[in-house]
């Protein structure tokens, strides 16, 4: 039996690390998505300005619990579409106050109302005034039956235009967006670029598909701390771009 060569054993030792390289990536690759590792974690640095966002899933929320798991701001869900107010959100709105923790209330966008009567019910339970809280938030996302017969852009870019327009004159600030970056980049890349942005990417750092351009990064949407009494098992965390401190948020 003939020896093999130096070349052709350099080859199949070449062939042998970029096939064990591929399987290591794949399974790595498959890890992340299937939420078995969640590599975010690890580009949070020790002094990041974290918290969370909150919702009717975690019911009636211990805000002093939450600050001393070093969270420092929360934003919950006031409302939806013309209809809904959330039933936890007047106790968590006034315990995150009395724990000292920086509030804030998002809007679950509704394709089926105008942008007008979805901003007159966020203004009816938020109040009249959110100076020294956080900037209002318009979550945008497909939703429901649109999910698979999405809205048209014009009507996307007026209803949200609208709504982010009487916020803002009602509470001097721009609202900050809240949509996943498919969406933002379909409906409102390059129309909306004056309101901050709050993205959304749980999977792969927020730079790796945004760069720079957000305020806060949704990083982890299976979080787990105490402090929570609703049947949600888990709590989404998210962070605040380093380079800002956490009054950029706050309505002057």
């Amino acid at each position: 039996m003939s020896k093999l060569t130096a070349k052709t054993k350099i080859v199949l030792i070449l062939v042998f690390v970029l096939v064990i390289s591929c399987v290591t990536v794949s399974w790595f690759y498959s890890a992340i998505k299937s939420k078995t590792i969640f590599i975010n974690e690890w580009f949070i640095a020790d002094n990041a300005v974290r918290g969370v966002d909150i919702s009717n899933h975690q019911a009636q929320v211990d805000m002093y619990k939450l600050a001393a798991q070093d969270i420092k701001f929360v934003y919950m869900k006031a409302t939806e579409g013309t209809y809904y107010v959330d039933t936890y959100f007047a106790a968590n709105w006034q315990n995150a106050k009395d724990a000292g923790l920086a509030r804030g209330a998002y809007h679950f966008f509704s394709f089926d109302s105008t942008g007008a009567d979805q901003a007159q019910l966020y203004i009816d339970t938020v109040g009249e005034d959110l100076k020294g809280d956080l900037i209002p938030v318009i979550d945008v996302e497909l939703h429901g039956k649109y999910e698979t017969n999405p809205p048209t852009k014009d009507t996307v870019v007026r209803e949200v235009g609208i709504m982010s327009d009487i916020l803002e004159e009602k509470y001097g600030a721009k609202p900050m967006i809240y949509a996943q970056r498919d969406l933002y980049d379909l409906y409102l890349k390059g129309l909306f670029d004056d309101n901050p942005r709050w993205v959304r990417s749980i999977y792969f750092p927020a730079s790796w598909e945004n760069g720079n351009n957000w305020l806060l990064w949704q990083y982890k949407d299976q979080g787990e701390l105490s402090g929570y009494s609703g049947g949600q098992k888990y709590i989404d965390l998210d962070v605040l771009n380093s380079h800002y401190s956490l009054d950029i948020l706050r309505v002057k």
